[in-house]
């Protein structure tokens, strides 16, 4: 799993989403102004597969992505990481294809090539030359409709992802803790089970578990391809057409609503483990973005966000990390916005030298209670939507961070114009309005505090030792 790079829950954050989507929309860049933005263009295919083509003149090169409307909230209990243990899968081999042909031949090719799977969907992508555009979309459809691997592929692969779990996971005690967090903080929600699995399930796992898993998801109606780059949409459309539109239409699946119970007092973890350094997170329960026409406070929740934790020396960064009185070594702040799942606000911090995790807790939770009886300035308002464009704009200057954002867009929902609306949303906020939010949503019943309090070492604890047949972790 290689995109993308989250927290170890996997959040897509407020800051990521926005700062995206402003650079999406206030295309400032000196390239840009060049050439003046160009939309993109979305259609769908007769089985139901939806194409979505951004053209970008500037460089030669262009990237096609798969997004599957499926990730880990789809699993079932006893079956846990299973659309993560398929992501592996895919790249091993299809009724023409050998395991492994697929990454050789997209390196053959001039390109390279991963995959990534969150709670909410799974990705492909490739980046090649555009000239190699169709034999990239020719293998994609042939992998999308026809993956087959043999027992013991799938017994070799499982091997990988359980040492993949164990190296992100079972060796990192920020990760364990994470874990623990959101399976406090979550009750109905699939959102409480990790992404790649727990062990125990892991170590079940069968090979008809992810041919099941496959056969069920893996529909075109259910799919998006996106390409972006050097590339004319005609053309794109044809060979969409050609490669991806023979693949058989079957329904999706009916997913049933598993609505989040109300929170009804603070929750909290402690979490023991040999580490370093003591680590606090801090989970409330807040609303998520459900449309983009509705009255939310969302919006508002972003530009929280933002002020605490969205530019260096910002609230948290002066508050809790500088100067001779501070706290932590680090601080941050993150809300989750959009998902197909319940979001969270989420604050953590480190400890610095001789301070507690309880002490962090506290400062953490007065910097925001500092919002909601003071407020926020206009200029410290207007610095953080300012902040956002000067740092961000040139992010998605690459064809690959256009097409992860419109792939994003549409996995969660999302239309083909959000990022600009989303724009106009986050320019109307008012620092009334994130006053109020601060002082709405941090009590302790919408909280979950988890606390990793370090051990020592394990003296006798051996370094781990390479899985047998592991190979390349995604």
């Amino acid at each position: 799993m290689n995109m993308p790079s989250l927290r170890p829950r996997s959040f897509r954050t407020a800051r990521a989403v926005l700062a995206s989507a402003l650079a999406l929309a206030l295309p400032l860049s000196s390239s840009l102004a060049q050439t003046g933005p160009v939309k993109p263009e979305q259609f769908t295919l007769a089985n139901g597969l939806t194409v979505i083509v951004q053209p970008d003149r500037r460089a030669p090169t262009a990237v096609q992505m798969l997004w599957v409307r499926v990730g880990s909230m789809d699993e079932v209990d006893g079956t846990t990481g299973v659309a993560h243990a398929l992501e592996h899968l895919m790249f091993k081999g299809t009724k023409e294809l050998k395991p492994g042909e697929f990454s050789r031949r997209v390196a053959a090719l001039g390109g390279r090539e991963n995959a990534f799977t969150s709670r909410d969907y799974t990705g492909y992508y490739q980046q090649i030359p555009a000239v190699k555009l169709e034999d990239v979309m020719k293998l994609e459809s042939d992998r999308f409709a026809n993956n087959q691997w043999a027992d013991d592929e799938f017994k070799r692969e499982i091997e990988v992802v359980k040492e993949e779990r164990r190296l992100r996971t079972e060796d990192q005690p920020r990760a364990l803790l994470g874990e623990q967090q959101n399976a406090m903080v979550f009750t109905a929600s699939p959102y409480r089970r990790p992404v790649v699995g727990w062990m125990s399930d892991l170590d079940s796992m069968t090979p008809d578990d992810a041919r099941a898993f496959f056969k069920r998801w893996y529909v075109p109606a259910n799919a998006a391809l996106v390409v972006a780059g050097d590339v004319d949409v005609a053309k794109v459309r044809a060979l969409a057409e050609k490669y991806y539109g023979a693949i058989p239409a079957r329904a999706v699946p009916p997913r049933k609503p598993r609505t989040e119970p109300e929170q009804r007092g603070l929750r909290r973890v402690e979490f023991k483990a040999p580490a370093e350094q003591a680590y606090v997170s801090l989970d409330f329960r807040v609303p998520q973005l459900v449309s983009l026409d509705a009255q939310t406070d969302a919006w508002a929740l972003v530009v929280l966000s933002a002020v605490l934790d969205g530019y260096t020396g910002s609230r948290l960064d002066r508050a809790l990390t500088q100067g001779p009185g501070r706290v932590a070594d680090s601080a941050s702040a993150g809300y989750g916005l959009a998902g197909r799942g319940p979001q969270l606000f989420s604050l953590s911090g480190v400890p610095a030298a001789g301070q507690s995790a309880a002490t962090v807790e506290a400062a953490l939770r007065a910097e925001v209670a500092k919002v909601a009886k003071d407020g926020v300035g206009a200029a410290e308002l207007a610095r953080v939507k300012t902040q956002w464009v000067a740092s961000e704009t040139y992010k998605l200057d690459s064809v690959m961070a256009q097409a992860r954002e419109l792939g994003s867009n549409w996995a969660q929902g999302l239309p083909l114009d959000a990022s600009q609306r989303i724009v106009e949303k986050l320019q109307a906020v008012t620092a009334e309005q994130v006053q109020a939010v601060a002082g709405r949503y941090f009590g302790d019943d919408q909280l979950t505090v988890a606390t990793l309090h370090p051990l020592p070492p394990d003296p006798n604890k051996r370094p781990r030792a390479p899985a047998a047949g592991a190979g390349e972790m995604r």
